[in-house]
């Protein structure tokens, strides 16, 4: 261990620690008050169902803990989308899980929440998972029912896919802990089975203030839709519980008797430690991303010890491409490379820049890959494609289409993490959001953006000084200055991964030093699904 090495460490171990500081305050959801108001009508926090439910001692990949995150200042906010959800294992099985949490704003759903439960629910009929609902919401926010009611990716969605994972044998279980409103009444009576909790749980279209309003009637909630009502009247419910934590045992009982279905049969052997210890991935990569690095260092604090086989090393250096195994599994990995190498005209810099060569290199490994059945796993660091009268005369565009479309038709799962830079182009061909990777994550040092800040306010600086002269407007070199700050600090703002895991383009900001175990686990819920379908990648130039 050098110094340069223990700086790096210091740097990116307190980048982590500050997406902790921000976890922690997201995992007390509504606040301490409103969590005391659950334990007042013997319930459980959404984070305490879930850790009741999974098997102990087991993984939970939490999703979309980010969601909301600084989104809605007006509103008082929405810490983790105003929903708690991930993928964990009960009574052995993976599983997806989704909780509403109570303390958000009565469970009520966002913009934001449509969205992630949405996201939820894709993971579960991409990978063949059972999914389990936890539920205890109040139905739409109303303050913005228009960004969450009516459009196709909104509200009515969830049900949609209800229907869709019962048709494709997708088990859905739903326990209802609290409060079913309105259209949400649909999802607990579309899943597989429905378990209600006495006195909390209650399931029905219009509450009884409305249901006043609307015929006159006078009627409590739970004659109006508790359990007792639902299990004995209506035969919507096929259980009811006096406690919530019976409830969660007979979801246990239910996710026991499951039966068994084909996987994708992804090669697995026994699991290796990777060669370099954990923690030396800390030390890698410099403060601000500034200095140029060996991505295989990284990859060999992932990878099963000398399982890493590089696919025509020599050539394309821009792009690291090889066969390994991560956890036992064997992967496929495409990996930005950021090195100084030396040349006849002396040294110089890959940063993170795809050219001609590594295009051509990183789209025939992936189709390779596909032909073997092997899961990719992209780790971005890129700035984006090469530019210039050279690589344009060369075919830059004709070779990064080739990428893209190797990419875009993979059929093999695609696991993403975004260590560095995430900018333009590079960001498609090296399989961002838009090229569906089944999971996508960002270490604490990734910035997504078209391009990068000072470049950017650069090109809108010109754009509006020129505007402000052609309106007569004097702009100093002072004025120049102020101005470049301003817009570089307004873009830099958008480039965070807070930012981008607020808005979902992103899973998860994880720890470095867990990107083994999420590749792992993101492989073995890809296992689930055998249906792969063949894999073409249809017109290209060559």
């Amino acid at each position: 261990m050098n110094i340069e090495f223990n700086k790096n460490e210091d740097s990116m171990k307190l980048a982590w620690s500050q997406v902790r500081q921000r976890l922690e305050k997201i995992y007390e959801g509504g606040g301490k008050k409103s969590a005391a108001k659950q334990k007042e009508r013997n319930k459980l926090t959404a984070r305490e169902r879930i850790t009741y439910l999974c098997d102990e001692g087991s993984p939970f990949v939490e999703i979309g803990a980010f969601a909301g995150y600084d989104m809605y200042p007006d509103e008082g906010g929405c810490p983790a989308g105003g929903t708690v959800s991930g993928i964990g294992y009960v009574s052995g099985r993976q599983v997806v899980i989704v909780a509403n949490d109570q303390t958000v704003k009565a469970g009520a759903w966002f913009p934001i929440t449509g969205k992630k439960n949405l996201r939820m629910q894709e993971i579960a009929m991409e990978n063949n998972l059972p999914i389990i609902y936890l539920v205890d919401s109040a139905g739409v926010f109303l303050p913005m029912q228009d960004e969450i009611f009516p459009d196709k990716e909104h509200f009515g969605r969830i049900f949609r896919n209800n229907a869709k994972m019962s048709a494709m044998g997708i088990t859905q279980i739903a326990a209802v802990m609290g409060a079913c409103v309105a259209g949400g009444a649909y999802l607990p009576i579309m899943s597989d089975e429905t378990l209600m909790v006495e006195g909390n749980g209650s399931i029905y279209l219009a509450g009884p203030y409305l249901v006043k309003a609307a015929i006159g009637e006078d009627i409590d909630s739970e004659t109006l839709g508790g359990a007792e009502t639902h299990n004995a009247i209506s035969g919507i419910a096929d259980y009811k519980f006096k406690t919530e934590e019976a409830c969660l045992d007979q979801v246990k009982k239910i996710m026991n008797k499951l039966g068994h279905h084909k996987k994708a049969g992804f090669d697995r052997v026994k699991s290796k430690a990777p060669e370099k210890n954990k923690g030396e991935i800390y030390g890698i990569m410099s403060e601000g991303n500034t200095k140029p690095y060996d991505v295989t260092d990284i990859i060999n604090c992932m990878v099963d010890a000398g399982s890493f086989d590089p696919f025509k090393d020599d050539y394309g250096k821009t792009i690291v491409c090889g066969y390994a195994r991560v956890d036992g599994w064997a992967v496929g990995i495409v990996a930005n490379q950021r090195l100084i190498v030396k040349s006849k005209k002396g040294e110089m810099q890959l940063g993170g820049v795809i050219y001609n060569d590594s295009a051509d290199k990183a789209a025939r490994f992936i189709m390779n890959c596909n032909q073997k059945r092997i899961p990719l796993v992209f780790l971005q660091d890129v700035t984006g494609f090469m530019v210039g009268s050279r690589s344009e005369h060369s075919g830059i565009i004709k070779d990064g289409a080739k990428l893209v479309n190797a990419v875009a038709n993979s059929v093999v799962p695609k696991i993403t993490i975004i260590i560095g830079n995430s900018y333009g182009a590079g960001n498609y061909a090296m399989c961002g959001k838009a090229y569906d990777p089944r999971f996508i994550y960002a270490w604490p040092t990734a910035k997504i953006a078209v391009m990068g800040g000072e470049q950017a306010a650069k090109t809108m600086l010109q754009i509006q000084v020129a505007t402000l002269k052609a309106k007569g407007k004097e702009i100093t070199p002072e004025d120049e200055k102020e101005l470049l700050k301003q817009l570089i600090d307004r873009y830099d703002s958008q480039t965070t991964p807070y930012y981008a895991a607020a808005r979902l383009w992103v899973d998860a900001i994880i720890d470095p030093g867990e990107t083994r175990k999420l590749i792992s686990e993101g492989i073995a819920a890809a296992d689930h699904n055998p249906d792969i379908a063949e894999f073409k990648t249809g017109v290209f130039q060559v």
